[in-house]
């Protein structure tokens, strides 16, 4: 089995070594492809990963973590690929029980421990995500977005044309393999506080992307587990009001028929909905 390894980085000048070092020491760069994208820093990132050996390509503008990854896997060689952080949260030493796993699995996740650090203002969001994907999926999500993964490179390719450049590649690639009916097989790890600035999430900017994500997830996965109990909902909603404003008052009141008509509609436009996004997931 030939192996890749893609590592995003952006703006990581005083954590960078740290990967890089332990993947030296490990001597991962001659036993497999190490990968490094340069996602349009503005410090030394970029100058740092090219004094080690391994592949390092650049953007000449940042582009999102997902952007990155998309680049990595392109480029990737391997029969799998595994991608990792850059910021000293995900350890390395880990990548030997991954490789171990791969080969019985579409997907391998690294789960983070109880005891993973995790930055707690973005809990919420997070469990309100997790809420929605096992609704959408129905099954119990590993750790969905969980950024230390490995999966086979021709299944990822076939599905980077729906994946996002942003922060949410992680949480639509676990959908995307669930939804597909691959395996995934998960291990535990222990992730550390990131090294050297903070994360760029911001809580008011980042949670409107948090919700704009949910809504991608339910059109891009399973518009009908919305479209359609909201069409029931307001479907017997007016027929009830119907019913009760013509026992009331011998008629059938009129905001009764907007309401059915609105919920037959809206079970319409769910059935086309669902029929795009099938064609939005169809493998390239």
């Amino acid at each position: 089995m030939t192996l890749s390894i893609v590592v995003p980085a952006y703006n990581e000048e005083d954590a960078i070594r740290f990967g890089l070092e332990k993947f030296i020491s490990l001597g991962y760069h001659q036993k497999y492809e190490v990968i490094y994208v340069n996602d349009g820093s503005t410090d030394n990132t970029g100058k740092i990963i090219a004094e080690y050996p391994v592949k390092l390509y650049n953007h000449n503008v940042n582009k999102g973590y997902g952007a990155a990854l998309k680049t990595g896997i392109r480029h990737a060689k391997g029969e799998k690929t595994i991608i990792l952080d850059s910021d000293g949260q995900h350890d390395p030493k880990y990548i030997e029980q991954m490789i171990a796993m791969l080969p019985e699995f579409d997907m391998v996740i690294g789960e983070r421990t109880d005891d993973s650090f995790q930055v707690k203002r973005r809990q919420s969001g997070k469990k309100l995500i997790r809420k929605i994907g096992e609704y959408l999926v129905e099954q119990k999500l590993p750790d969905y977005n969980s950024g230390f993964r490995g999966f086979d490179t021709k299944l990822i390719r076939e599905m980077l044309h729906i994946m996002p450049n942003g922060f949410s590649f992680s949480t639509t690639s676990t959908l995307a393999f669930l939804k597909e009916a691959y395996n995934i097989g998960t291990f535990p790890i222990v992730v550390s506080e990131r090294v050297g600035r903070k994360s760029n999430v911001k809580f008011v900017k980042d949670g409107s992307k948090t919700i704009f994500l949910i809504t991608r997830i339910i059109m891009l996965f399973n518009p009908l587990k919305i479209f359609i109990p909201l069409s029931i909902i307001l479907f017997f909603l007016g027929i009830t009001w119907g019913i009760t404003g013509f026992i009331l008052a011998a008629r059938f009141p009129n905001t009764a028929m907007l309401l059915s008509i609105l919920g037959m509609f809206i079970f319409f436009i769910g059935l086309v909905a669902d029929q795009v996004a099938m064609l939005n997931r169809a493998k390239h």
